[in-house]
């Protein structure tokens, strides 16, 4: 077992968490809200704005929790082919903005919606010679007409990227209140968003929010569930109603446990990987 600091940069970039990320020889650089990170192939970490940053989630105990959610065959071979890779603790205003526009969506669409809301309404920032473009602050996007954001290819989004930008300008989402919540109460908050159903709101707490108990239940997770875990999960249907994805989550935290986000991103990857889907 590697130790808790050991991260597979690569794999845990290329794993549906993140979306403004690019590679330049050795190094990745990518956009986390109002800062620039640059990783190296060993994993060391800079921030380029000078900020304190939690990326790489290193208080997390990753021994305990890959024994906590080896449970089975599957995940047993998932966790091994892919050790090194890690659950990012991304900036929570951009992390919603993402999984908004990710509904009914791929990778290479959300990159690069994201990338030209960044150059739309986010600030310009050139460092060795390479332009970057943070995140746009949630006012920029609050005070954007609906056909401005329309433009960044986001089609019948935009209405609740306004929206959503609009909520956390005026507090009306609190996202260190939701740091602090626990899970029902956090994902009922956010669920008062326009375009945040279940399995967004499920993403915004594991990629952003400290819940590692989120369990994003998409098309694909379902396949997965479908076909590693008939007997457990028992799914009936292909699309979940609310009802039926509460319930669902409830099972899989009783067989995951508490880390059972962790089990979701190994699985996810090693299936996806299995089909050669694109990455970044």
């Amino acid at each position: 077992m590697k130790n808790k600091f050991t991260i597979d940069v690569d794999n845990s970039i290329n794993s549906g968490q993140v979306f403004l990320w690019q590679k330049s020889e050795e190094n990745w650089y990518g956009i986390d809200g109002q800062n620039i990170l640059k990783i190296n192939q060993s994993g060391k970490i800079k921030s380029i704005s000078n900020k304190k940053t939690d990326f790489f989630r290193k208080n997390d105990d990753i021994q305990n929790i890959i024994k906590s959610i080896s449970k089975d065959k599957t995940i047993k071979k998932a966790v091994k082919e892919y050790e090194g890779l890690r659950i990012f603790n991304q900036d929570p205003f951009q992390c919603m903005i993402s999984f908004i526009i990710s509904s009914n969506s791929n990778i290479q669409k959300i990159k690069n919606s994201l990338e030209k809301i960044s150059k739309k309404f986010g600030t310009k920032v050139i460092i060795q010679n390479k332009e970057f473009f943070l995140f746009p602050k949630p006012e920029n996007i609050a005070k954007a007409s609906i056909n401005e954001i329309k433009v960044c290819g986001v089609g019948y989004r935009a209405p609740f990227i306004k929206e959503a930008a609009k909520m956390v300008t005026l507090k009306k989402v609190n996202f260190e209140y939701l740091k602090n919540s626990d899970y029902n109460e956090t994902k009922r908050n956010l669920r008062l968003i326009p375009g945040v159903g279940n399995k967004v709101a499920d993403c915004i707490m594991l990629f952003s929010l400290n819940k590692l108990d989120a369990f994003p239940l998409d098309t694909w997770m379902i396949k997965i569930l479908e076909k590693y875990y008939s007997n457990e999960f028992q799914i009936k249907t292909k699309t979940i109603t609310e009802k039926q994805y509460e319930i669902l989550h409830k099972k899989i935290v009783d067989y995951f446990g508490p880390y059972c986000g962790y089990a979701q991103q190994f699985l996810f990857k090693m299936e996806r990987e299995n089909y050669e889907k694109k990455w970044l």
